[in-house]
């Protein structure tokens, strides 16, 4: 149970003696709001001063200056923050008859929710601001909000995080938007990048679907998945790792082209790129293959840049990321022989194991070929690549879902694009072989009898499904939120999922 604070404890009294006078702290009725705080900063002149004789706006009290008769008040709205001059003998009681000594000075907190009726003006020092001649409480806040923090040094002012503890940020994400305006940005952001997506994918008439969350049979990925149950069907089910073999079963259907946005789970570590519920958009377009989707793939993010800062070129930490086309492209193998200067390529087992242990790579006892190849290219090779590259061909043992290379059957048509270090996008030609198909997930049915958690299981539906005949098809997944963190220069994931999953509070 939560402790009050004696803060919380002089608020509660607060709202108890408003109650006392016949004020709610918490009125059903509303006033039609008729400006917002940056509208009016942004377009009053004192030319148009009678357009603005009779503003209406609401919002919360962020800070405040009591000079006995008269107040300066910095309230937040939705679009920014506006200056509130008010004056005693100006201010009218208003509908709960209250006065300004006892309601403002008073009974008033930083944080409280209220409304105000009047009159933009410039103040002396040349500020817009609004001159309040109606004011009424909307909602008491009976927690006081953190502060933001400022010193003044050599260098100038510097401002401090109002939390000192990082984490409570995203545990309390409702107080972190109201205290740290600038983290709104970056979620409004990311809506803007995911309908700049949605446009693009709209634009050529694919068609935005849903698929189930649920799912008897997991796949799609090679992940480990949530695991739940449902009591009337008296059946396990899975939270999705992916929604990949649905997608293909909506192409199969007849559909040129498909896609969604959609949540997906997969029970793995957590870290600054990691979170156990992410968001990815998945689409699939029919008779095209992955050489295409490269293509389509440098098209795509180079207009979300440009939608996003109107350039191609964002700044992520120390590096300037241009995402002008075309973008550098290396095969896995190539990769690997490039940054480590071992040529891998036919290379099995047991001699993949000596190499990872030359290049101090830690292996669990259950790995395979592809497993291994995999450790090695994320340790050695995806750091280094900065500027986003497209990373081809996958050896067959990474990649089930994914068809042959045209010219080498050992490899797949397959890219992953790597950007600042890490995968934002992966794709491939379709693997539409029914035949083939059932063998390679029998191969990670092996897999998984020897250890790999995260090995596919087989899903027989969905080979049923291959065997009516799906076209040349190929996909493709995009990490919402690993693009958002370099569109956004985010350091962590939980910066741009609005309620990120976090260990138990300690209470």
């Amino acid at each position: 149970m939560h402790q009050l604070s004696e803060q919380e404890i002089i608020r509660t009294q607060k709202k108890a003696t408003l109650e006392e006078m016949g004020i709610s702290p918490y009125p059903a009725s509303l006033s039609p709001i008729n400006a917002k705080a940056a509208t009016i900063l942004q377009n009053y002149k004192e030319a148009d001063k009678e357009d603005y004789s009779h503003v209406v706006l609401a919002g919360r009290i962020m800070g405040r200056r009591i000079m006995g008769a008269a107040s300066f008040v910095e309230l937040q709205d939705a679009t920014g923050r506006i200056q509130l001059y008010i004056q005693r003998d100006a201010i009218s009681p208003g509908e709960d008859k209250s006065d300004y000594n006892v309601l403002f000075k008073k009974l008033l907190d930083i944080g409280d929710i209220i409304e105000v009726k009047g009159f933009v003006f410039t103040t002396q020092v040349g500020a817009i601001a609004v001159h309040v001649t109606h004011l009424r409480l909307l909602t008491k806040a009976l927690t006081p909000l953190p502060v933001v923090k400022e010193a003044v040094t050599a260098e100038g002012t510097k401002t401090y995080d109002a939390f000192t503890d990082p984490e409570q940020r995203y545990r309390q994400r409702y107080v972190d938007l109201i205290v740290n305006p600038d983290v709104r940005k970056v979620f409004e952001q990311r809506a803007k990048l995911i309908n700049t997506i949605k446009a693009f994918l709209n634009s050529q008439g694919y068609l935005e679907v849903e698929t189930p969350i649920l799912q008897p049979i997991y796949g799609g990925a090679s992940a480990r998945p949530f695991k739940t149950h449902h009591n009337t069907l008296d059946m396990p089910l899975y939270l999705r790792v992916s929604n990949e073999l649905y997608l293909k079963r909506l192409i199969i259907g007849g559909y040129d082209g498909v896609y969604e946005f959609s949540k997906d789970f997969r029970n793995e570590g957590m870290s600054r790129f990691h979170n156990p519920e992410f968001t990815q958009v998945e689409f699939y377009v029919a008779y095209k293959d992955y050489t295409w989707m490269m293509d389509y793939i440098e098209q795509l993010i180079e207009a979300v840049a440009f939608a996003l800062h109107g350039t191609t070129t964002v700044q992520v930490g120390p590096h300037a990321i241009n995402f002008q086309r075309p973008w550098k492209r290396f095969t896995m193998f190539e990769a690997i022989h490039h940054f480590t200067g071992h040529d891998v390529s036919s290379m099995d087992e047991q001699a993949l194991r000596e190499v990872a242990q030359q290049l101090n790579i830690h292996l669990e006892d259950n790995m395979a070929k592809g497993k291994i190849i995999d450790e090695i290219f994320g340790g050695k090779c995806e750091p280094q690549l900065i500027q986003p590259t497209f990373i081809t061909d996958y050896p067959v043992e990474m990649s089930p879902l994914a068809k042959r290379h045209r010219d080498n059957p050992n490899l797949t048509e397959r890219f992953e694009v790597i950007c600042n270090g890490k995968e934002i996008c992966n794709a491939f030609s379709e693997l539409n072989d029914p035949i083939d198909q059932q063998q390679r997930l029998e191969e990670q049915r092996s897999l998984g009898e020897r250890g790999d958690e995260e090995a596919m299981v087989v899903d027989h539906d969905f080979l049923r499904a291959l065997r009516y005949g799906m076209p040349p098809t190929v996909g493709v997944g995009i990490g919402i939120d690993r693009l958002t963190m370099i569109m956004t220069n985010a350091h962590s994931i939980q910066d741009v999922i609005f309620f990120p999953q976090m260990r138990p509070e300690n209470q």
